[in-house]
């Protein structure tokens, strides 16, 4: 629930990707807490996803056993309710009379499973397909277990204001500050505030170890802050305007503006070795290391991906395929050198590369302007958020790029995503100046594997 002063009232200029909304005014009060819309407690949205789900999950069992008795399909076996081919095995099976006869005084063999002498008016087939192991539905609450307000968060679609640490931190930047908001607590601490400078931020991002939050600025600084110390470290300059792009490798950071350039700077050394790539000819809005650490993805306002990495000054690769700005970055935790990308509003699509050979892989419309992208950890799936016009959040399966969910409830463009330490969780943010919490990841997937006796590096002492 949002606290607005009279003399407060929204001013929007729409222009493409470029939608910035200015207010008068704007002396809000800066605090989180948490709103009353869908505001349910983990136990209710636990409840929630339960009965929304426990409805439907044996519809498929229950139209397969009705083939069985009625028409004999003899299907022995529940389909998964989830995979693309559970409409076909339902349909394709041998089709038979309606009615039919079977004599009274056939013998069923003794290696059946069911008895002869069995009362029950279901037959062999359907008996065994009610004894088969059926998988267990996929659960995705339609509503978030958490809402926060998060006032001045800024609908610019080039910027990236919201990351979630290691330690189970979240940094948002709102106007002129950054917050800090525990998970586990829920307490929330002012880390900087910038107005004295007349500054504000424009990016953050948190290093591997959740220590140190890097800061962009709109007057094209860089600052390091310890987070749990709460004092700035340094404060690096070298860009001419805006920085809307952060991205750690290890002990270097790199920064994209609007002055067109990448720097990668060693934070240890202190004045620090500084790296310029240029390559992009508009402002760079997206930045994202390799998990190998070897390459960087960088997409910019003038609609290209590049990849460089980490001795060049040259991108290595240039994919030109998208038709507008490219900020959706994403590689794959599964797959080596597989990296997703999406397009602004006039392009809409999600496009998959293989990095090793430079080959364009599968491309998509999501019928939306992509904001952001992200792997689950756990799974080869991964989630995106898009803005104009549905400002939906969506949940994929890959390769087969199927929809597992689709979540709304922002009312602007969804163009923030962080995930969890634990990736089960996401957080998005949007210009509603809201953040909403979403369990839309699994691990079980996960700790079956670690503990399957096939898993070599679980058995190392």
């Amino acid at each position: 629930v949002k606290h607005v002063s009279a003399t407060c009232s929204p001013v929007t200029v729409k222009s493409g990707d470029r939608f910035i909304p200015t207010r008068a005014g704007s002396n809000w009060s800066i605090n989180f807490h948490c709103a009353n819309e869908n505001c349910w407690s983990p136990n209710q949205n636990q409840r929630a996803k339960d009965a929304s789900t426990d409805t439907g999950k044996d519809a498929v069992a229950y139209a397969a056993l009705l083939r069985n008795e009625l028409l004999g399909a003899g299907i022995e076996t529940v389909p998964d309710p989830h995979t693309d081919d559970r409409r076909n095995t339902l349909v394709t099976q041998d089709t038979h009379s309606l009615f039919r006869v079977s004599p009274l005084n056939t013998l069923v063999p003794f290696d059946n499973e069911i008895s002869p002498y069995s009362l029950s008016p279901l037959s062999n087939k359907s008996h065994k397909l009610l004894r088969s192991p059926r998988k267990p539905a996929r659960k995705i609450s339609k509503i978030p277990f958490k809402v926060l307000d998060a006032p001045e968060l800024q609908d610019d679609f080039y910027l990236n204001l919201v990351d979630w640490s290691a330690g189970n931190l979240l940094s948002v930047g709102l106007g002129a500050c950054v917050y800090l908001w525990s998970a586990c607590t829920s307490q929330v601490t002012r880390l900087c505030d910038l107005s004295v400078d007349g500054d504000s931020v424009t990016s953050v991002c948190w290093n591997e170890r959740g220590s140190l939050v890097a800061v962009g600025t709109h007057k094209g600084f860089v600052q390091i802050w310890d987070a749990a110390g709460g004092r700035k470290l340094t404060s690096l300059e070298g860009h001419s305007a805006r920085v809307g792009a952060l991205a750690w490798n290890g002990e270097q950071l790199s920064s994209g503006s609007r002055d067109r350039v990448i720097l990668q700077r060693d934070v240890r050394t202190p004045p620090p070795v500084e790296r310029r790539l240029q390559g992009h000819r508009q402002e760079v809005c997206g930045l994202k290391w390799s998990p190998d650490h070897q390459h960087l993805a960088s997409g910019g306002n003038d609609n290209k991906l590049l990849v460089w990495n980490s001795s060049s000054l040259l991108p290595v690769q240039q994919y030109s395929d998208h038709l507008a700005a490219v900020k959706a970055i994403a590689w794959s935790p599964h797959q080596h050198g597989l990296l997703a990308s999406g397009g602004g509003t006039a392009d809409r699509c999600l496009r998959f590369w293989n990095t090793l050979t430079g080959q364009a892989l599968q491309s998509t419309d999501t019928g939306s302007q992509v904001c952001n992208l992200a792997w689950s950890k756990h799974a080869n799936e991964l989630v995106s958020t898009h803005g104009y016009s549905q400002n939906q959040i969506l949940v994929w399966k890959y390769p087969s790029l199927t929809q597992v969910a689709k979540l709304t409830g922002h009312s602007y463009r969804v163009l923030y995503l962080a995930v969890s330490p634990d990736g089960e969780a996401i957080v998005t943010g949007a210009g509603d100046e809201t953040l909403r919490f979403w369990n839309v990841f699994s691990k079980t997937r996960c700790t079956k594997e670690s503990k399957s006796v096939l898993n070599l590096f679980t058995r190392i002492r």
